[in-house]
């Protein structure tokens, strides 16, 4: 069996964010966003832009703090980021480690790479041994990479609010990943689609791109008691459209609906339908319904996670998929099928003829009786005409007498 390295390192001081703590999302020249994206936290879900002043697709975005561009709250947070960001690049001292962390279990230290980057495909454990102060911190000389549905864990008392990654170029968080911490870019940084934050995306001189991502800048307790902050579940709604029966509708034309199982509506509830990967959605663990408003024409099928009425129940740190697909009905309804049964023709009965014997009956001509008699009949013929003539004769005699 192979087991996950674990690394222990002598515990740092946190990083002083200053003003910026209440940003969830800052950058220096622009910020764009493609789809629908929420940011929001108790720390604060406020978004900052300084000194650019281009906020792209910023109709799509649910923010529930303030916007603030070219502003002097923009700038004072700049200032206090460009001081965090000289902070985490000074920590020592530093344990060089491997440029990949997935499948590697950490604890509370500063860490950088031979290469000068870092790379997370898998899970990245963080484990705090029990300390909510623990302060983990990464150095990167150039860029952070994330893989497509990389996942960072906390246990044992880890918390996003003592995780820091110092960026010296840019960082990329890829598609359906779920990333903790706070990431301080000298450059850039582009969220991919569906990727969610619990932390903050905060880049000194270049841009901030979103497409599609949950950011939670959520509060960081004190720590007495200590607070052992349990990963939020990860929920992905899909809505597929088929078309093969003349019907025109898309995605975006469906409501989706993600609500607690006692029917109350999360937050970003309800939005438009999105073909995959579809809208991500960062809940707390618990048992939710995906479902959808009514929309004529077309059937509807719940598949992924859930159950087929949409249920699901997410534990800490889940990463789930809940698809509606919705196949259209045929816009004209056919004529009943009218069964004609079967003509059923009776057999042909054909009497039976039956033919009398031929008698032959023979024709005597002349008066002349047919010879039928034989030499005794004769005999016997001349004796009775004999003795009738005696009979006669004697009685002629007896009357003489």
């Amino acid at each position: 069996m192979v087991s996950q390295p674990i690394v222990s390192m002598a515990a740092q001081p946190t990083v002083n964010l200053g003003t910026t703590s209440s940003f969830a999302v800052l950058a220096g020249s622009t910020i764009t966003n493609t789809g629908i994206t929420i940011i929001n936290g108790d720390a604060g879900g406020d978004v900052g832009l300084s000194p650019g002043t281009a906020f792209t697709g910023q109709a799509s975005v649910t923010a529930s703090g303030a916007v603030h561009i070219a502003d002097p709250t923009a700038v004072t947070a700049k200032n206090d980021l460009v001081t965090a960001y000289n902070d985490a690049a000074g920590r020592t001292p530093v344990t060089r480690i491997s440029t990949e962390l997935g499948g590697t279990t950490l604890t509370p230290g500063t860490y950088d790479s031979a290469s000068g980057t870092f790379e997370i495909t898998g899970t990245l454990t963080l484990d705090a041994k029990g300390d909510p102060d623990g302060v983990f911190i990464f150095k990167t000389a150039s860029t952070l990479k994330t893989a497509t549905g990389s996942n960072i864990n906390l246990i044992n008392g880890a918390r996003y609010c003592r995780t820091f990654w110092q960026v010296g170029s840019s960082a990329t968080l890829g598609v359906n990943s779920h990333f903790v911490g706070h990431i301080f870019a000298l450059a850039s940084i582009t969220a991919n689609n569906g990727a969610t934050v619990q932390g903050q995306l905060l880049a000194r001189n270049g841009a901030v791109t979103l497409d599609n991502n949950t950011i939670t800048n959520g509060i960081c307790l004190p720590t007495s008691p200590p607070v052992v902050s349990p990963a939020p579940a990860i929920l992905h709604v899909i809505k597929h459209v088929i078309n093969d029966n003349g019907r025109t509708a898309v995605a975006t034309d469906f409501n989706l609906y993600v609500k607690t199982f006692e029917g109350i509506d999360f937050a970003g509830s309800p939005a438009p339908g999105v073909e995959s990967p579809g809208t991500t959605y960062t809940l707390p663990a618990g048992t939710y319904v995906v479902s959808e408003g009514t929309f004529a024409g077309y059937n509807a099928k719940v598949s992924g996670d859930s159950d087929s009425s949409g249920k699901i129940t997410l534990a800490p740190g889940d990463n789930k998929t809940v698809t509606i697909t919705n196949d259209d009905i045929a816009n004209d309804i056919l004529p009943p099928v009218v069964v004609t049964p079967p003509v059923v023709t009776p057999p042909v009965v054909t009497p039976t003829v039956v033919t009398p014997p031929v008698v032959v009956t023979s024709t005597v001509t002349g008066g002349q009786l047919p010879k039928t008699s034989t030499p005794l009949y004769e005999l016997l013929l001349i004796g009775v005409v004999l003795t009738l003539v005696g009979v006669v004769g004697w009685k002629n005699r007896k009357r003489y007498e």
